[in-house]
């Protein structure tokens, strides 16, 4: 028994001392990481974790303290279908997103300061293919393949909240301070310190500002 209890000790202790080592190395890899993406994206102090893609970065304008858990998924469309675009993203200071978000922007997308990005967050300012108005696209075109046609705009501003799963496409501005509840779809503007939620979102909360609550 005692000399199961040493083996045993001397696995622990070895393990330890590999996965120490994992660790720091991991935090070496990630500050470099990092700081190559502060020379790329001319993003002060940005901190970036695997799996991200970034296309379009001349036309991507970054703030301060930028936090990217991983995989994200940001691109400024300059040209699709043989259709050419003058897209604008500007990410404002202290910005944090979680796995998995995706923006993409043909126009303009335009993402205030302290803004928090649950996983999974879609936004983007335009479609494949047309499908209300005048411009109506022939379901025989392959999706891939149709132009894109811009809804409008988007504008988050600051202190706005996102939880995981929530769609938006423009044209929409997401008023200060507003939390928008997991799995919503934003089609539509929603006022400063609501909270919205559903498919579409509609508000379901206001901020009192007497009261200092969240009231109904």
């Amino acid at each position: 028994m005692n000399k199961v209890s040493r083996v045993m000790g001397r696995l622990i202790r070895s393990d330890g001392i590999i996965l120490g080592m994992g660790l720091f190395l991991a935090r070496i890899f990630s500050k470099i990481r990092s700081g190559f993406y502060q020379v790329l994206l001319s993003a002060p102090d940005i901190s970036v974790g695997p799996g991200c893609q970034f296309s379009g970065t001349r036309f991507i304008r970054f703030g301060k303290g930028i936090t990217i858990y991983r995989n994200l998924w940001l691109q400024a469309v300059s040209e699709y279908a043989g259709v050419k675009f003058n897209p604008i993203i500007h990410i404002g200071d202290r910005v944090r997103f979680s796995n998995g978000v995706h923006i993409s922007a043909i126009n303009q997308i335009k993402i205030g300061n302290d803004v928090l990005f649950g996983s999974h967050v879609y936004v983007s300012d335009h479609n494949h293919g047309g499908y209300s108005g005048d411009t109506h696209t022939s379901p025989a075109i392959p999706p891939a393949d149709r132009v894109l046609h811009s809804g409008g705009n988007v504008v988050i501003e600051d202190n706005v909240w996102l939880g995981d799963n929530v769609n938006i496409v423009g044209p929409v501005t997401i008023g200060y301070g507003a939390v928008i509840a997991a799995n919503s779809v934003v089609r539509k503007d929603v006022p400063s310190q609501s909270i919205v939620a559903g498919a579409p979102a509609r508000v379901i909360k206001v901020f009192n500002e007497s009261t200092a609550k969240w009231e109904k």
